[in-house]
């Protein structure tokens, strides 16, 4: 998940002061950038036996720090995720944020140099089996250049008030441990198409049964086609949903093409082996 913000540095009387606020959007690619950060992986899954490495790569022109830290947040049902604060946690969700371990909770990269964040779990012994989840946060913190009385003089001119934007930059990504043998069963029904004053579009609901999480991309093959006709990448379904209703809007050629019997796939990630999880013929009209 990628995070971004924006500060703003005003100044009057030589009084610095910031404000930030946020938004989330979802990439489902092995490493994503978001500024100058890049990330890979952009999802981790820790089975309680062995740490993995997230590497960050500086691939700006100038030196960046960042503050990496653990949230916790729940998957809506159109697929966006809330915030969770700590006295409204469950039980799991503080069991997860106990259990993860990670080093360093500080960078400082220059251009070009990757640097690694070694990142593991121990699950308790008297731990339920299950699945477990956090978000990792990679926050860019921001230089503090000071107030140089060149600004405070154009600000004074100007009726002492200057706003200055400084973009924050951030990357947020799901930490997963699983404990036990834990699975789960996809499903794939009532898939339309729909007329809209946008265009075409086209509608589907993807089910979700078990302990695990599920996590691909869905495909809709047309007889005699070797490509999909429509391919959606990194679609996840948490353990606290049932399942979601996919929307997705179609090119013209998208939407003619998917007029008639197709096979629906929801497809494990090609880098995790792209297995099929659930896969339905229907008939689109």
């Amino acid at each position: 998940m990628v995070l971004s913000a924006c500060a703003f540095r005003i100044t009057k009387q030589s009084v610095l002061a910031a404000l930030c606020a946020s938004a989330t959007m979802f990439s489902s690619a092995p490493a994503m950038a978001q500024g100058d950060l890049l990330i890979a992986p952009t999802r981790v899954i820790l089975d309680g036996r062995r740490g993995e490495q997230i590497v960050l790569s500086n691939i700006g022109d100038k030196e960046a720090t960042y503050r990496i830290g653990l949230e916790l947040r729940r998957m809506n049902p159109d697929g966006s995720l809330s915030d969770v604060e700590p006295e409204n946690a469950t039980d799991a969700e503080k069991a997860a944020l106990d259990m993860v371990r990670y080093a360093p909770r500080r960078v400082t990269l220059p251009p070009s140099q990757p640097q690694s964040i070694r990142v593991n779990a121990r699950p308790g012994p008297d731990l339920p089996d299950g699945e477990y989840r956090v978000h990792m946060s990679f926050n860019a913190i921001p230089d503090a250049t000071p107030v140089t009385p060149e600004t405070s003089q154009a600000a004074a001119a100007s009726g002492g008030i200057s706003i200055e934007l400084i973009p924050i930059y951030g990357i947020t990504i799901p930490l997963i441990v699983r404990k036990g043998r834990v699975e789960a069963v996809a499903g794939i029904d009532s898939p339309r198409i729909r007329q809209t004053a946008q265009g075409s579009e086209l509608e589907v609901h993807l089910s979700r049964t078990g302990m695990a999480s599920t996590y691909g991309e869905l495909r809709v093959i047309a007889p005699g086609k070797s490509d999909p006709v429509f391919l959606a990448r990194g679609i996840a379904i948490y353990p606290e949903l049932d399942g979601r209703k996919l929307t997705f809007s179609l090119t013209p050629e998208q939407a003619a093409a998917l007029h008639g019997p197709v096979t629906i796939e929801y497809r494990e990630m090609p880098e995790a082996g792209g297995g099929v999880m659930a896969s339905l013929q229907a008939n689109l009209p």
